[in-house]
């Protein structure tokens, strides 16, 4: 007999979380009471939004990233619904663009400047009517852009297309009516070909969103579903719920059979109701109890026993919810491949936990970083009305591999007075002419070979190559973008002057030595 190790080889076998010091937390904001089974957050790589509680009506607050530390009591939210806000989502593609729904009946799509929320924002750039009870979930999907699903109290899960001139917005696209209760959880594949529901009555639906049509339902009683997600490249679903003896449970479902459950892990008697992440990645898969301290993380493959435990993150304080940041956003020079933005209650804190793979090395590991979805759309909406499906446009994560947009020439034609109210496009006209001034100069000494076609570079991207932004919107994003970069670059000449500066002394210090 050969001998067989009693334990997998794996390279996220010594996966921990680190959570953030208290400089880098949330501290004072108000977050919601509402008792509504969701995430309550949601977070992008520029935002952090969080549902709060307010006196009148619902409302939400946004802050940038590096906002951390005690948050302003008075700081501007968002203001425009009624009632009591339940759901939140950032558009993937679209950093400055959230959804909410609310117990008005409506869904609300807004802007958020790209300097952050400056006053209290009350107009929104989409309003949603079709709804007749309270929305309390959303979803956009995966790939194609400025689509966005909703559910309610009414059964209904309804379709909108928001790439249309009306602003407020009554027909939705197409409404699925298919579940005899409220829909509790709601997922796609990663594609977005596919969408996976679970319902009050416990059960598992598939379905085809374009078309409508329910392809499958689960029939077994054993175990009664409250989140779904979709293991797209696993060709696998996972829910979390509870068994008959009302023992918190994690089941694994063929895609294509929903008959019978693959597995049944029985975890906890906990009353708090499990949410489950899974990172495509790295086939990791998180599980977070409401109400908990602590959370589990598991590692998923096509083969028996299917589910890995890894190890428990624990902690003191327990998370009335979760946000995720996505995949663009974290930190590849730490080895970090998850993070969580868990909401304490009981503290009004917002405190980031990372989960790091820990490896010595300190160069980008690539075989934790493969390719993943990016925030660039496969498809429009309307090619995704006329039946196209499409797979999610990937990116890699290493640091440089992604050209850096550049805006300098977009400022060219651009119109004075209005550059008057936008300091920033000033700055960069003065840079381009800076720039010009400095590549005629080289052009005249013939000195530079890469300067012969008199075409600037960018990564090795030709800047008269790039298309001009068509928008309003788009110059906004770009240029925001290439904020970012100047700030990076800031960054980055202070830590390079603060090395100089500890290399003098280091010299003047051997100097006195020698002396």
């Amino acid at each position: 007999m050969t001998w067989r190790p009693q334990y997998r080889c794996s390279k996220f076998r010594h996966v921990f979380g680190k959570p953030a010091s208290k400089e880098a937390c949330y501290d004072g904001v108000p977050i919601t009471r509402s008792v509504h089974d969701n995430n309550l957050c949601a977070v992008n790589p520029r935002f952090l939004a969080v549902i709060t509680e307010s006196a009148g009506g619902g409302s939400f607050v946004v802050l940038t990233l590096h906002h951390t530390g005690k948050v302003d009591p008075h700081h501007p939210k968002v203001t425009g619904h009624r009632s009591n806000v339940l759901d939140l989502k950032w558009n993937p593609f679209n950093d400055y663009c959230i959804a909410s729904c609310s117990e008005d009946t409506t869904v609300k799509v807004w802007e958020v400047p790209p300097q952050g929320l400056l006053r209290n924002l009350t107009v929104p750039w989409k309003e949603l009517q079709g709804h007749s009870r309270r929305v309390g979930l959303l979803e956009w999907h995966p790939t194609a852009n400025n689509i966005l699903f909703s559910t309610a109290y009414d059964y209904q899960v309804m379709i909108w297309n928001l790439d249309c001139p009306e602003q407020v917005i009554k027909n939705p696209l197409r409404t699925i009516s298919h579940h005899p209760d409220v829909v509790l959880s709601l997922a796609f594949s990663t594609d977005g070909s596919l969408m996976a529901t679970t319902c009050k009555d416990r059960k598992v639906r598939l379905i085809e969103p374009q078309t409508g049509s329910l392809l499958q339902e689960s029939k077994t009683k054993v175990h009664r579903a409250a989140k779904v997600l979709i293991l797209g490249n696993l060709k696998m679903i996972l829910t979390t719920g509870t068994s008959i003896w009302n023992v918190r449970q994690i089941a694994l479902w063929k895609q294509d059979d929903l008959s019978v459950p693959l597995l049944q892990e029985d975890l906890d008697g906990g009353s708090g109701i499990l949410f489950p992440f899974y990172d495509p990645d790295t086939h990791m898969l998180y599980v977070v109890g409401k109400g908990d301290a602590s959370f589990r993380y598991y590692e998923i493959s096509v083969e028996k026993p299917y589910l890995h435990y890894l190890t428990d993150y624990r902690s003191l304080l327990p998370q009335k919810g979760m946000g995720v940041m996505p995949k663009r956003g974290l930190d590849v020079t730490s080895c970090e491949v998850f993070r969580f933005y868990k909401l304490v209650t009981t503290k009004s804190l917002i405190e980031p936990v990372s989960m790091i793979v820990p490896r010595r090395s300190e160069s980008y590991q690539e075989d934790i970083y493969p390719m993943t979805p990016g925030n660039i759309p496969a498809m429009t909406s309307q090619e995704w009305i006329d039946g196209v499906k499409r797979d999610p446009v990937l990116v890699n994560l290493k640091p440089g591999s992604q050209v850096a947009d550049s805006y300098l020439s977009l400022v060219k034609g651009v119109d004075t007075r209005r550059s008057q109210s936008r300091p920033g496009l000033l700055q960069l006209s003065y840079i381009q002419g800076q720039l010009d001034s400095t590549k005629g100069s080289k052009e005249d000494g013939g000195n530079d070979k890469g300067q012969e076609d008199g075409s600037p570079l960018s990564n090795g991207q030709d800047l008269a190559l790039c298309s001009p932004p068509k928008t309003e919107n788009e110059l906004r994003l770009k240029f925001h973008k290439q904020q970012e970069e100047i700030r990076r670059l800031r960054e980055l000449l202070n830590q390079r002057d603060v090395r100089i500066m500890q290399l003098e002394l280091e010299i003047n210090n051997v100097k006195n030595l020698h002396s």
